[in-house]
């Protein structure tokens, strides 16, 4: 039986692809990783050319679902493994049938940042979801608020916080929380804004204080307090570190302009 001259020149692409085509990723970074700075997931999906296809317009179009597909997979891959608190992850909450039902149209929605298309017909796209996305399908819902800092609106010295917390082993988490030295909340998701916790998770985790004091979410003018040590991803202060928290802006905890560097 003779082939359709359309899938047999299919066939001799997919099995010989043209030497100018770049390397396609990695696997292992096709997996994709957790940028708690930009606070997105981000991950690569790549696909193949459905063979049967009468037409390279419907080849490609088979391999760009597969690589939907197969960014979907990456992306929930990456969430599972992120942590809530100390002592529990995204993965772990998605054993409730509410919050894994959630946390996957939160990732159908992902963003495409960038495709690649190869002679063979294949596809790679990178693709990327935001954490807040993914906090509010995991987080309990409807907790009390919590205070913020100060009680008073005012304008105050400093336009956001930075914690120091370098050498206290604090890990990345969706809902860190910072605390007095009696265990009092001065900062958890709770005292951000509805708002702003559909745009944000209460802190970004920079590497070193020079990135985060240059990052414009902090507004330009942060405080800078040292963190006293860690319980689990709770951050505690000192007391005066503590009260140094009165200089903020009214606005900079009520819009997490928050920044970490552990």
């Amino acid at each position: 039986m003779l082939l359709h001259p359309v899938v047999l020149t299919l066939a001799l692409l997919a099995a010989e692809p043209a030497k100018t085509d770049p390397p396609k990723t990695d696997p292992a970074k096709r997996e994709g990783t957790v940028d708690w700075q930009g606070q997105v997931i981000k991950a690569t999906g790549s696909g193949a050319p459905d063979m049967r296809s009468l037409s390279p317009a419907q080849a490609r179009l088979g391999a760009e679902k597969a690589a939907q597909l197969d960014a979907f997979r990456n992306l929930i891959a990456q969430a599972k493994g992120i942590h809530i608190s100390s002592n529990k992850t995204v993965g772990e909450a998605m054993a409730k049938d509410e919050v894994k039902g959630r946390v996957e149209g939160v990732v159908k929605g992902f963003k495409v940042v960038k495709k690649r298309y190869y002679s063979d017909q294949g596809v790679e796209m990178d693709v990327e979801v935001p954490l807040s996305g993914i906090a509010q399908a995991v987080l309990e819902q409807g907790s009390a608020p919590v205070q913020a800092v100060p009680a008073k609106a005012t304008e105050g010295r400093y336009t956001g916080l930075l914690v120091d917390a370098r050498g206290l082993g604090v890990q990345p988490v969706l809902a860190p929380r910072l605390l007095d030295a009696s265990g009092k909340v001065l900062y958890s998701a709770e005292t951000m804004g509805a708002d702003a916790r559909k745009d944000a998770v209460p802190a970004r985790y920079f590497k070193s204080l020079e990135q985060a004091r240059n990052a414009p979410v902090l507004g330009g003018s942060p405080l800078l307090v040292k963190a006293q040590k860690a319980q689990g991803s709770d951050i505690v202060l000192a007391e005066a570190e503590a009260r140094a928290l009165d200089q903020l802006s009214s606005k900079a905890l009520v819009e997490g302009r928050v920044a970490i560097v552990p």
